[in-house]
């Protein structure tokens, strides 16, 4: 299904599908997942709604292809040399004003896919899975290279610390996540945890 989608997907210029890509992440943002149509799509856009089904197949894709392309880089492209280099490279890549509105998105998007779990499945696939296996190689790159013991219990926890943290600090604080935050929360919590 992915290479029929992306076969189709081929017809749109990288700048045109990049600015469908916003289009979409914005209605997101100001409608919710739930409240975006296709119709709102076409409007935006200024495209036919027969173009989107056909180069995207749907909302779900439309929207998971949106996200894939939003993200910043990848956990696989990072390798320091060292776990907290890989860790403050992660928090680095990362802008104050633009985790401020991906939390925003990610948190409507988290809520979409708890209440529908074919959206939640195609993010999986697309957006989660990859990561986690890349987070996972970058854990076992600090095993290999001696900096965290192989057996230590918290390394299958790490991810769900790292990403408890994004919603408990507006949770508690009120306030968005930012850079100091982050790097200064895997120094003083995610670190030590890991014994490094």
């Amino acid at each position: 299904m992915a290479e029929a989608v992306a076969a189709r997907r081929s017809r749109i210029t990288p700048e045109r599908e990049a600015e469908l890509y916003e289009a979409v992440l914005d209605l997101v943002r100001e409608v919710g997942y739930e409240g975006l149509t296709m119709d709102a799509v076409a409007a935006r856009t200024h495209s036919s709604k027969a173009t989107l089904y056909r180069q995207w197949g749907g909302k779900i894709q439309l929207v998971a292809r949106a996200l894939k392309h939003n993200q910043r880089g990848s956990v696989a492209d990072i390798d320091t040399g060292s776990l907290r280099g890989d860790f403050h490279a992660m928090v680095a890549r990362a802008d104050d004003c633009q985790m401020e509105s991906d939390a925003l998105l990610l948190r409507s998007m988290a809520h979409a896919a708890y209440k529908d779990p074919e959206l939640g499945q195609a993010l999986r696939e697309l957006f989660v899975e990859p990561e986690l296996k890349a987070f996972d190689d970058l854990l076992r790159r600090a095993v290999e290279r001696g900096e965290v013991p192989a057996d230590h219990p918290a390394l299958d926890y790490v991810i769900y610390m790292l990403a408890g943290v994004y919603n408990a600090r507006e949770n508690i604080d009120g306030r968005p996540m930012d850079r100091a935050f982050l790097g200064a929360y895997v120094d003083a919590v995610i670190l030590p945890v890991l014994g490094v």
